[in-house]
């Protein structure tokens, strides 16, 4: 697949994101792999209104997160050594954080627990998984303000070529073989949290 096409797979979904409003004060990043050897990726440059569409919303960086070459304009995201680590660790093509109020509150409520689990619903299907007593464990880590740290936590958390992991009142960031299959799995992990809180709130209200 070309470099343009990988491009035109990150806009698509930068733009199916802000319409959803996943992308509040600048928050959220996204990454697409574009070189696998050596490893290379699109990320969301730092700091830009991911509602506006510019020339300039991404940037190509290498292994470490570092820009390629020296003409490019704006600086890669605060969150790329998250997608370093994704894209260093595994074979996946794409990597995706975003900050919602959901995952945020989902996150604090289990967050003394350091995961969430879920089992017993149809969307589970969308993680690939088929079973009929499937079970899904989102692991939840601490939010430390020092990224490498955070970096470092992160990559424990990465064992298999698709998954989760949920940042405590942060975010979320999910990664997957493809561009559409980590939208996928991202939009049936915030289907779980917000049924999950929905859920909550009724059985309070009629108890």
């Amino acid at each position: 697949m070309t470099f343009l096409k990988r491009y035109e797979e990150l806009c698509a979904i930068k733009q199916e994101f802000a319409a959803r409003d996943w992308f509040p004060g600048t928050s959220g990043n996204l990454a697409i792999r574009t070189n696998s050897s050596p490893t290379e990726f699109l990320v969301t440059a730092s700091g830009k209104d991911k509602r506006q569409d510019t020339p300039d919303d991404f940037v190509h960086v290498d292994a470490t997160g570092q820009l390629i070459g020296d003409e490019q304009n704006g600086r890669p995201s605060a969150e790329t050594l998250l997608h370093v680590e994704v894209f260093n660790r595994t074979t996946a093509g794409c990597s995706l954080h975003v900050h919602t109020v959901d995952n945020n509150v989902i996150s604090e409520l289990y967050g003394d627990r350091g995961e969430i689990r879920f089992s017993g619903q149809e969307i589970i299907k969308a993680l690939g998984r088929w079973e009929e007593d499937a079970e899904v464990i989102v692991p939840i880590i601490t939010n430390h303000a020092d990224i490498p740290t955070l970096a470092a936590d992160f990559a424990k958390h990465i064992r298999t070529e698709s998954g989760a992991v949920l940042i405590r009142n942060h975010g979320i960031t999910v990664w997957a073989s493809t561009a559409f299959e980590a939208k996928k799995q991202l939009e049936a992990f915030e289907f779980l949290f917000s049924y999950t809180l929905k859920l909550q709130a009724c059985r309070q209200a009629i108890y």
